[in-house]
């Protein structure tokens, strides 16, 4: 690495160094004795014969040390609004502020939960709307709203499979069948609903193994569940096969929808033969989840399988939206309410923006970005599946930690010196040291293309200089933190004085 590159990153971070300095005081650290950020005038004491409390300790800051303190806390903060945000399998594409403008009309945000549906009907009338827009675009009878993550969908779709099957008298089917690239979340809700968990292996060419497949397949199966295109970014060419195959042995077909920005417009999951199907309306349909939420995960089924959708639904019967409870078979409320209005607000204002051509187009685009960071860098880097892939891929650096050490964790480090969230790492699991990419449709080619040379820059530092990619990150407000101790002994609280 030349001096001129060793200059600049010192001075980077010792720039850091400051800022962290600056950064690292809380807003009880501002505090001084008698100092007020307003006055309000004396008011009469009122008693609300609660014991008397002493010894709370608030902050006297100035009106100004307030606002510095939390902007800069704001300015730390990273997400789709201000960077580019390469996460795979989490489709963080850009929300249109007009979808937040709709989500926040006080005619919404201002609504109570226990309104009578006389004084809903415009909400339950959006909500419908919605409902058959996803079920249009996917393929299904209906879809229930109430589902407040991709995850609760998928518990909400196998309690649905599970009373598919009891209400048949069918007991016997307690097994669930898992490829190895499937989303973490899948065993974990097939558990949490009472299955058992089988593995199925993935081929060289990251497709399901028919034969394994066949080899599972008998009485005990209740369903397979399946992402397509996978976590590995490639769509599953023997759908219709494997879909035929479950169905013989008597199982139902699930449907991851994580990954559905790379087939809207282009293939519906119905139509390859999924029975059940769950969306992540966070990340196909554009809210930002950042954060741990807001999430919706409306599931979707198939006419044989509508009478155990969660209750209620919403219908329309004689001129009327209204919450029909009258679904005997129903598998019950999974939800407070309808689920996640606000979210699915958003996804409405973006399904009738964007129309059919428009969702086509998107994932159109989702593709082309993909394929296209995909064809820059894996003239570098190891691209362990290198044909055409969908809305994401992945790339293994195992070499390059057998010869220098380095880490996917480390190249994502030194990722965000060039002003970059990482993409995902370590995920699917049957990749090592793997990177997972997905740049989805709203980032232009500039975007891209200085993403793919701040990676292409980390990969010459890998091979000239890898203990700077080894102890990045260099210019964050905090550096590399021990990641043990962070799990192991994480210090969340603070004490005043201590």
């Amino acid at each position: 690495m030349n001096k001129c590159c060793q200059a600049r990153d010192s001075l980077r971070a010792q720039a850091c160094q400051t800022q962290g300095r600056m950064a690292e005081k809380l807003i009880f650290e501002y505090s001084q004795k008698g100092r007020k950020a307003h006055t309000l005038p004396d008011a009469p004491p009122v008693s609300f014969g609660l014991p008397e409390r002493k010894g709370l300790r608030l902050p006297e800051v100035s009106e100004v040390d307030v606002t510095r303190h939390y902007t800069k806390l704001s300015q730390q903060n990273y997400g789709v609004d201000s960077g580019f945000y390469p996460l795979g399998s989490c489709t963080m594409k850009y929300n249109p502020k007009i979808n937040e403008q709709i989500a926040a009309c006080e005619e919404f945000a201002e609504m109570n939960p226990y309104e009578p549906e006389r004084f809903a009907a415009g909400l339950l009338k959006i909500l419908y709307a919605a409902e058959q827009m996803l079920c249009q675009t996917f393929g299904y009878a209906r879809f229930t709203l109430q589902p407040a993550a991709g995850a609760h969908g998928e518990f909400t779709g196998l309690l649905i499979i599970r009373a598919y099957h009891l209400d048949r008298g069918d007991t016997q089917r307690v097994k669930i069948l898992v490829p190895d690239a499937a989303h973490g979340t899948n065993p974990a809700s097939c558990a949490l609903a009472g299955f058992q968990i089988v593995t199925i292996r993935s081929l060289p060419d990251g497709g399901v193994d028919l034969n394994d497949l066949k080899k599972h397949l008998d009485n005990t199966v209740a369903g397979l569940m399946l992402t397509n295109p996978n976590t590995l970014g490639l769509f599953e060419k023997n759908i219709l096969p494997i879909a035929e195959l479950v169905h013989n042995a008597g199982g139902l077909l699930y449907y991851d929808g994580a990954n559905a920005n790379a087939t809207l417009g282009l293939a519906r999951p119905a139509d390859m033969g999924f029975d059940v199907c769950h969306l992540n309306l966070h990340k196909t349909f554009a809210t930002p989840h950042g954060g741990g939420g807001p999430g919706s995960g409306p599931v979707g089924v198939t006419t044989a399988l509508a009478p155990y959708l969660p209750r209620p639904l919403i219908d329309f019967q004689n001129g009327k939206y209204y919450l029909n409870n009258d679904r005997p078979k129903s598998i019950g409320k999974v939800h407070s309410f309808y689920g996640n209005v606000g979210v699915i607000l958003r996804a409405y204002a973006y399904l009738k923006i964007q129309g059919s051509a428009g969702l086509k187009r998107a994932s159109e685009l989702a593709v082309l970005n993909a394929n296209y960071v995909k064809a820059r860098l894996q003239k570098v880097y190891n691209i362990p599946y290198p044909q055409i892939c969908q809305h994401e891929f992945v790339i293994s650096v195992k070499e390059w930690k057998k010869q220098y050490g380095v880490s996917a964790a480390d190249i994502a480090k030194r990722l965000m010196d060039y002003g970059y969230h990482p993409p995902t790492i370590y995920f699917p699991l049957i990749v090592p040291e793997c990177l997972m990419i997905e740049p989805t449709e709203t980032e232009s080619k500039e975007t891209l293309d200085a993403f793919c040379d701040a990676m292409l820059k980390i990969a010459t530092e890998v091979k000239t200089n890898p203990e700077l990619v080894k102890s990045a990150p260099h210019s964050t407000i905090i550096g590399r933190l021990d990641e043990v101790k962070a799990v192991k002994e994480p210090d969340l609280n603070y004490f005043a004085g201590a």
